[in-house]
C-alpha cells in the first residue's frame, strides 16, 4: 500500500486548508498516489455538519419550535457541539470500514476541521475513535491569526455562505473562537508526534506564510516536502 490511509488537515479559518484539498482534487491520480502518498480520496469536513446545524435550528424557528444548539446569530450554546463534530466524523468512517474492510487498499480519507482555544485541537483529536487514531496522519497549516483574519475576509463570497471554499466567519466569532489555539504548544512537546489515548499521531508542518495556496506549483512542492515526512514516519507511527 503506497497511499496514507488516513490525513487530517487542520489549521485556522481560511489556513489554506480547502485550497489543498481542491488542488489534490484536480491532480493527476498517479502523480497524487506518487508525490503525496495520496489515493483516490473521500473527505470528512466538520464544516457541512456545521452548516446543518444552523439549518435545522432555522427550520424549527421557523415551526416555532425553540433551538438546539445555536442562537438567532447562529453562536453556539452549549461547547460540547464541536466534539459532537468529531463523533459525526467517527460514525461517518466506521460506517466506511464497515461496509469494506479493505477500505484503504484503494482509498485515503481526508479529515478537515479548524479548532481554536486553549485546548481546542488536542480536544478535538481525543474524541476520534480508535479505528481513526490507529491509522491517522496530520498537516497543520500553518498562518497567523492575522492572516487567518485576511484569508477569511478575502474567500466570502455572498450567496455562498454553505460552500466550503467560500464561507467565511464575521469578526467577532474568528475573535471568540480562533484568536488562540494550542498548535504552538502541542508542536512544543514532540516535533514529529501528538499523542493521544495511547496512539502517536505523525504530524508534519505545511508553512503557508508567505502563502503557498494560490499557485498551484508552490501548494504541490510545499506539500510533497510534509508528504515525504509522513511517510518516512509511518512505519514508526
Amino acid at each position: 500500500m503506497n497511499n496514507l490511509p488516513i490525513l487530517i488537515i487542520t489549521g485556522r479559518p481560511a489556513a489554506g486548508k480547502s485550497e489543498v484539498i481542491d488542488f489534490l482534487k484536480k491532480a493527476d491520480p498517479k502523480e497524487r498516489l506518487e508525490r503525496f502518498h495520496i489515493a483516490d480520496f473521500e473527505e470528512l469536513d466538520d464544516f457541512v455538519y456545521v452548516w446543518e446545524t444552523f439549518e435545522i435550528d432555522d427550520m424549527l424557528t421557523k415551526h416555532g419550535k425553540p433551538r438546539i444548539w445555536t442562537d438567532e446569530k447562529y453562536w453556539f450554546k452549549d461547547h460540547f457541539i464541536w466534539n459532537l463534530y468529531m463523533e459525526r466524523i467517527n460514525l461517518e468512517y466506521r460506517k466506511k470500514l464497515a461496509r469494506d474492510p479493505n477500505y484503504h487498499d484503494k482509498k485515503t480519507t481526508l479529515v478537515e476541521f479548524a479548532r481554536g482555544g486553549d485546548n481546542g485541537i488536542y480536544e478535538a483529536l481525543s474524541y476520534l475513535h480508535e479505528d481513526i487514531l490507529r491509522r491517522v496522519h496530520l498537516m497543520y497549516i500553518r498562518v497567523s491569526y492575522e492572516e487567518s483574519v485576511r484569508k477569511n475576509h478575502r474567500r466570502a463570497r455572498k450567496g455562498q455562505e454553505d460552500s466550503i471554499l467560500f464561507h467565511s466567519l464575521p469578526d467577532e466569532k474568528m475573535e471568540f473562537y480562533y484568536k488562540s489555539n494550542d498548535w504552538d504548544k502541542l508542536e512544543a512537546k514532540d516535533s514529529n508526534f501528538i499523542e493521544v489515548k495511547g496512539f502517536k499521531i505523525p504530524y508534519a508542518v505545511f508553512e503557508n506564510e508567505p502563502e503557498k495556496t494560490l499557485d498551484p506549483k508552490l501548494i504541490g512542492d510545499e506539500l510533497e516536502r510534509v508528504a515525504k515526512k509522513l511517510w518516512s514516519m509511518k512505519s514508526r507511527s
